[in-house]
């Protein structure tokens, strides 16, 4: 194999021209739209990276509001508990003080209505023993006419008291 210099020369010129006709019509338009994509792709890359910190924060943001919300509403639900339990033992309480007002009122009321019955017997008891003295002074008794008396006092005692 031989070189030939003007052969080599001629394809060295040769191969210049069409590398700068391809690196003008081919290869810069193509590193162009090369780079342009490369550089979209950066973009989205930084638009991802960007929106997912932002979500990221949201993110924590709503956590952190949720807690917030928890810990209110177990706040509240705590705070309604404890204030059935004092209204419950304000009315257990007050409900014990009604009964025992009512109670002390009957054994009152009770003793009253004891004490007018008793008042009552004792004057019943007396009127039958003045009856019965005033019965036996004014008859002459032998032994049926005071057991028939004594019956017939008993008898008026126990019509007087019902």
């Amino acid at each position: 194999m031989k070189f030939e210099l003007g052969t080599m020369l001629f394809q060295l010129v040769m191969f210049l021209i069409l590398f700068l006709f391809l690196k003008r019509f081919a290869f810069g338009p193509l590193m162009k739209t090369m780079n342009e994509r490369q550089q979209y792709i950066e973009n989205q890359i930084t638009a991802a990276e960007s929106n997912r910190q932002e979500a990221e924060e949201l993110v924590k943001k709503h956590r952190e509001e949720l807690e917030a919300v928890k810990r209110e509403a177990a706040d509240l639900l705590d705070n309604a508990r404890r204030m059935g339990e004092k209204q419950a033992a304000e009315i257990v309480e007050a409900a014990e003080a009604e009964a025992k007002r009512a109670k002390d009122q009957a054994v009152a009321d009770i003793n009253r209505e004891k004490e007018l019955a008793l008042a009552e017997l004792r004057d019943q008891v007396g009127q039958l023993s003045v009856m019965l003295a005033g019965k036996v002074i004014a008859k002459e008794l032998d032994a049926a006419k005071h057991k028939d008396l004594f019956d017939e006092a008993v008898k008026e005692m126990g019509e007087q008291v019902c």
